[in-house]
């Protein structure tokens, strides 16, 4: 069974950074993309990076690029968010994502698709 952890959130204030790593303790035997998507009560779900087999980021949303950076590290089967320049609509619960396509973190999870616990970003002004 995939198993995700987040971790690196916290509060913060606008315009600072802040690092998010997703350690994937068991990963699919088959291709797949991995990425990051975030939540906000009452907003759904927003699909924020994603990266494919092959490593190339294929995926970052409007509202972060520029100002995000998707890496990994595949002999810590890690995967990194870098956020800089932080803004209070940043505030969110960000989550580590494993799904067949980078379509699916972007859209929308289904449930056969992977998923941490989530961590939490609170950006202040």
């Amino acid at each position: 069974q995939v198993q995700l952890v987040e971790s690196g959130g916290g509060p913060v204030q606008a315009g600072a950074s802040l690092r998010l790593a997703c350690k994937a303790i068991v990963l699919p035997s088959e291709g797949y993309a991995i990425g990051w998507f975030r939540q906000v009560p009452g907003k759904g779900h927003e699909g924020v990076s994603c990266i494919t087999t092959g490593g190339g980021v294929a995926y970052y949303s409007d509202a972060v690029r520029g100002r995000f950076t998707t890496a990994r590290d595949d002999a810590e089967n890690t995967i990194f968010l870098d956020m800089d320049n932080l803004k209070q609509e940043d505030t969110a619960t960000y989550f580590c994502a494993i799904a067949t396509q980078c379509a699916v973190i972007r859209r929308g999870l289904r449930p056969r698709d992977f998923w941490g616990q989530g961590t939490r970003v609170t950006v202040s002004s």
